[in-house]
């Protein structure tokens, strides 16, 4: 049994502070396969630490207080006592498990990069990334998605998180990508050009559409938008990050920190690909949800919409509820905790 398999059902109570200018907020903590996982309260994933390289700001004091890496200004407060040695317990064992460096290690480091560089000449920088794609595991597009998301957060304020607004959010995704779909979608409250889908299916909204717009359906229009922009939301994020990192990400299954701060910084400072009215037409039908009401939406960032005022769901008694009024002045309400 090792260290982790030990610890891995462990969960305790913390206070995290994704920058050092935001207030502290509690949070739940679990472990993960070599990862410190940081949950708000509703159990979805905020920020994945690597152990290896966490590290203790006050060794001798309680509550111990934790970061990520060195330079890092997010930080984790933990006091209860069993968690934090288990963090340690975890942290050692995994430093001494990992392979030490030698000539041997830097040899076949070396010849699988060359390898991997050998088939981006061949085959050209499209292909190697498919391949990247094809090799990296939900579990870690989940962890990349988190991380984006957090320094999303750094630049356009927290998750709004109300727990009724939260509740209702919920409700709102399961009804339009059903109950079982991977991922989440949370409300940023800045202002963003457009929908955004991260890796590990995050849908990332913001608080504007809810402010401006009295329509379920805009709503379910930037969810919907979102899933339909991209069926890998990785790819986009291996498209900015170049040759090198995704070399990187092949061979050590990590992206650079700096690679996801400036996908994130792109994200808040010009939309996404926009999608196509068709493929928008296509989500909208199978989601049983009038596209009419987002052509405003539309028309207002300079995109196309006259096939969604004329082609979408005139037929109103086939189309189910999004939400309640009930539940949709909660979802508006989200930001408002």
């Amino acid at each position: 049994m090792t260290a982790l398999d030990q610890y891995d059902r462990l969960e305790s109570l913390g206070l995290w502070r994704p920058i050092r200018t935001e207030q502290r907020r509690e949070v739940l903590v679990s472990f993960g396969k070599a990862t410190l996982i940081v949950s708000d309260m509703a159990e979805r994933p905020l920020s994945h630490w690597s152990l290896p390289a966490v590290e203790r700001v006050n060794p001798h004091d309680t509550p111990a207080i934790f970061r990520p890496g060195p330079d890092a200004g997010e930080t984790l407060e933990i006091e209860d006592t069993a968690m934090i040695a288990a963090i340690e317990a975890v942290r050692v064992s995994i430093a001494r498990s990992e392979p030490k460096p030698g000539r041997l290690r830097y040899w076949m480091s070396g010849a699988i990069i060359a390898a991997v560089l050998a088939v981006a000449a061949i085959s050209g920088p499209d292909a190697l990334r498919d391949q990247a794609l094809a090799a990296t595991p939900d579990a870690r597009r989940a962890e990349l998605g988190a991380r984006i998301l957090g320094h999303m957060q750094a630049q356009a304020g927290p998750v709004c998180r109300s727990p009724r607004g939260v509740a209702a959010l919920d409700r709102l995704r399961a009804r339009l990508l059903g109950p079982n779909a991977a991922g989440q979608t949370v409300v940023l409250p800045a202002p963003l050009p457009g929908p955004v889908l991260l890796p590990g299916q995050i849908t990332v909204i913001n608080r504007a559409v809810l402010a401006r717009y009295d329509d379920p359906a805009v709503v379910a229009g930037e969810v919907l938008a979102a899933v339909a922009n991209d069926p890998d939301p990785l790819r986009p994020v291996l498209e900015l990050a170049g040759l090198r990192a995704t070399v990187h990400l092949m061979t050590t299954g990590e992206l650079p920190s700096g690679t996801l701060a400036r996908y994130a910084q792109t994200l808040i400072d010009r939309p996404q690909s926009v999608v196509s009215e068709d493929a928008l037409l296509a989500a909208f039908a199978a989601a049983r949800v009038p596209s009419a009401p987002y052509a405003a939406l539309r028309t207002a960032r300079g995109q196309n919409a006259a096939l969604l005022l004329t082609r979408g769901g005139d037929d109103t008694e086939q189309l189910t509820p999004i939400l309640t009024d009930a539940e949709w002045i909660q979802l508006q309400g989200i930001c408002d905790a």
